[in-house]
């Protein structure tokens, strides 16, 4: 979606609001559910202690993306009262995925959590989720697990299309762990895959045209490598794996260019509701495949 069909946005630079307040879900599972899942707890752990072990022989990627799809779906899955309350159990889920990221050894991590086509979704709902970002950011900044295991945190995306107070906090985010280079996280927020190709032609013939070349020379000079550097990813690996959540299958324009040659990997749990395991499975099925790498 261009930036002028872009509803204006400009309410969320209020303070932040009630709400995504945690709530309970309507509908608690009966004891029989109850029981079930506490059977099956125990089984679960084991499993992903093995997994855990297995981990240190398989080729693991450098980089994974995530799209971090069925908030809204698991918020009416649980009879929730607003979709906001998905969205604050898919930002509450994150941390615990990037830990288990960088404990299986994958030091990139790539996260969609805004997409710029989502500013046409309802008025309220994307105010709530703008207020829920610059309320994450500014803890993401604070964090102690970001600063002790040395996180670069850095934002991708039309970034000059969110509140000013939510630019100030990715500004301040990024400022606080740019030292860093243990482990990169990548937060993509109005972010479209399309868009992104558009800017980086814009910045090259810029800069060509900056340094005094003519455009049919800018065009003779014009490569994949020429392009790369203008991309938001600029200077990191290309994801080895995308993971999209909640039984989606298909990217929706995610990370466009560097995907060309990525594995991908659909997991049919909702994000919020994403385990460890299912995280494991990922990782264990990009281990078992061949890349070929266009060849």
């Amino acid at each position: 979606m261009p930036p002028s069909a872009a509803p204006d946005v400009s309410t969320a630079t209020r303070p932040l609001s009630k709400v995504v307040t945690p709530e309970k879900p309507r509908f608690w599972p009966t004891l029989k559910q109850r029981a079930k899942e506490a059977v099956k707890w125990p089984f679960y752990k084991l499993y992903e202690r093995r997994l855990m072990a297995e981990v240190a022989s398989w080729n693991l990627p450098r980089h994974i993306g995530i799209i971090m799809d069925g908030n809204r779906r698991f918020a009416r899955q649980l009879g929730l009262s607003h979709v906001s309350q998905g969205h604050l159990r898919g930002a509450q889920k994150l941390w615990d995925v990037l830990s288990w990221c960088y404990e299986a050894g994958v030091p990139v991590v790539t996260v969609w959590s805004f997409s710029i086509d989502n500013f046409g979704r309802d008025t309220s709902e994307v105010e709530a989720l703008l207020q829920l970002f610059e309320e994450k950011t500014r803890e993401l900044a604070e964090h102690e697990e970001v600063h002790g295991k040395q996180v670069r945190v850095r934002y991708l995306g039309e970034i000059a299309q969110l509140p000013e107070s939510l630019q100030h906090a990715i500004q301040v985010a990024e400022e606080k762990t740019r030292g860093y280079d243990r482990f990169q996280l990548n937060i993509a927020m109005a972010y479209g895959g399309r868009r992104e190709i558009t800017e980086a032609f814009r910045g090259y013939f810029r800069t060509q045209k900056a340094r005094g070349m003519s455009f049919d020379e800018a065009i003779d000079s014009l490569d994949e490598k020429a392009i790369e550097p203008f991309l938001y990813t600029s200077g990191q690996p290309e994801p080895d794996l995308i993971l999209r959540t909640s039984g989606e299958i298909r990217l929706g324009g995610f990370l466009l260019w560097q995907s060309a040659y990525s594995e991908y990997y659909f997991c049919d749990t909702n994000w919020p509701a994403l385990r460890k395991i299912d995280l494991l499975r990922a990782l264990r099925a990009y281990a078992q495949r061949q890349r070929r790498l266009g060849r």
